[in-house]
């Protein structure tokens, strides 16, 4: 246990910092503005305690920058979330009112207490891969916005519109064809037009920013890619979200994190699972997205898992919400097989940690031998391939074409 605990309440304008001792007596505040020297200052501030840690409100948030410069000072940084520290305020006998010295001294409460604390580690390679797969997410919603407008458009100007998704060379055909008379449809048309050149531009901002999550893909050596289903794209969403695989203790817990885990809801000799909401909903859509794809393969083992479990009286939903579960186990031993390469090549040093750190999950070792459905490490068999007896492996995901042969 750290003798001192230093609690940061981080805003856009300004960071306020309270540090308390062992047995939760306030020592001292400071309140810094946001500048370039905001964690100088505080480091400063702090010397007066040698055996401190700081205790970051959201450090995968607003307080991400300052976190991050204090991990590059060398300091030890808790990331804690923002309802451990409101429950602390809420509880705490006394002054509770919500003010920013009285949360950061709930942020220094709450890291002192908790029995699991979350070490901010510097950035590596999966904050390149949550960079460029949220710039991808964010640039597909748009499009997809300009497509639902632009579909509007063409139902004012044709009759019956385009019946199907609509693509930026067959938008470009149907205004060619229409012939707006009168004042009110020549504006329609030069709207549709100018949809059609956002749908144009967006097309061309999702393919180099596709190129360059593919490469960062690459350039991380992740093999999430090897398990059927899942492309550049989902790889990166789920590795760059996932980030440290070694604070997840099992795949259970991976499983509740993305939602792919049932919730129970029992009470007394009833006991009943139901579909979980909760968990990071980005990371549980890239595990949907990889199930459907193995449902379309006839020859892959997640449609023969899946028919399994509609021969057994489940419904479709339930029988992929069923595959989406093996899934998520075969990317968490993806994952830790990942950590543990990188553990033996990158040996953690300073303060600040690296990917594969000390824990369990991280223990040096090699990677195995890559396969196209190959299983990430040794154990039950969770890697969902499609069953031969050659060595030639079936053909690739949805999102490529090609057989990509083992390394």
């Amino acid at each position: 246990m750290a003798a001192v605990m230093i609690g940061v309440d981080p805003h856009k304008g300004s960071h306020t910092a309270v540090a308390i001792s062992a047995a939760e007596q306030p020592l001292g505040e400071l309140c810094v503005r946001a500048s370039a020297g905001q964690a100088g200052e505080l480091v400063a501030w702090a010397a007066a305690w040698p055996e401190r840690t700081w205790a970051d409100l959201g450090a995968a948030g607003l307080g991400h920058l300052l976190a991050q410069q204090l991990v590059a000072a060398g300091e030890q940084v808790l990331d804690v979330q923002p309802k451990l520290a409101a429950r602390v305020r809420l509880l705490q006998a006394g002054d509770t009112n919500k003010n920013d010295p009285n949360d950061a001294l709930s942020v220094a409460v709450a890291a002192l207490r908790s029995t699991a604390p979350r070490l901010v580690r510097a950035e590596d390679c999966s904050a390149v891969l949550k960079v460029w797969a949220t710039r991808h997410r964010d640039l597909a919603r748009a499009r997809n916005q300009v497509a639902c407008r632009l579909h509007a458009a063409a139902c004012d100007l044709v009759p019956g519109g385009h019946r199907k998704e609509i693509s930026a060379a067959q938008a470009a055909r149907i205004l060619e064809k229409a012939t707006p008379s009168g004042a009110v449809a020549l504006a329609r048309a030069e709207l549709a037009a100018e949809f059609l050149t956002d749908l144009r531009h967006l097309d061309a901002q999702l393919r180099l920013t596709k190129k360059k999550l593919a490469a960062a893909v690459r350039a991380s050596g992740t093999s999430l890619t090897e398990v059927f289903g899942v492309g550049q794209v989902i790889a990166g969403t789920i590795a760059g979200d996932c980030g440290d695989v070694s604070r997840f203790p099992s795949r259970d817990h991976f499983a509740a994190y993305n939602g792919t885990a049932p919730v129970e809801v029992s009470s007394g000799n009833r006991k009943i699972h139901r579909l979980s909401l909760r968990g990071n909903r980005r990371i549980n859509h890239a595990i949907h997205m990889a199930a459907i794809t193995q449902i379309s393969h006839r020859h892959s083992d997640g449609r023969a898992y899946y028919d399994k479990k509609l021969t057994e009286g489940k419904t479709h939903k339930e029988a992929v919400r069923c595959l989406k579960r093996r899934i998520s186990d075969a990317v968490f031993a993806r994952l830790q097989a990942d950590a543990r390469q990188t553990s033996a090549s990158q040996p953690v040093t300073g303060p600040g940690g690296q990917p594969g750190n000390d824990s369990a999950s991280s223990a040096a070792g090699s990677h195995p031998a890559r396969q196209l459905f190959g299983q990430a490490t040794p154990g039950p068999g969770t890697s969902l391939r499609p069953s031969t007896t050659t060595p030639t492996p079936s053909p690739s995901k949805r999102t490529s074409k090609k057989t990509r042969p083992a390394a």
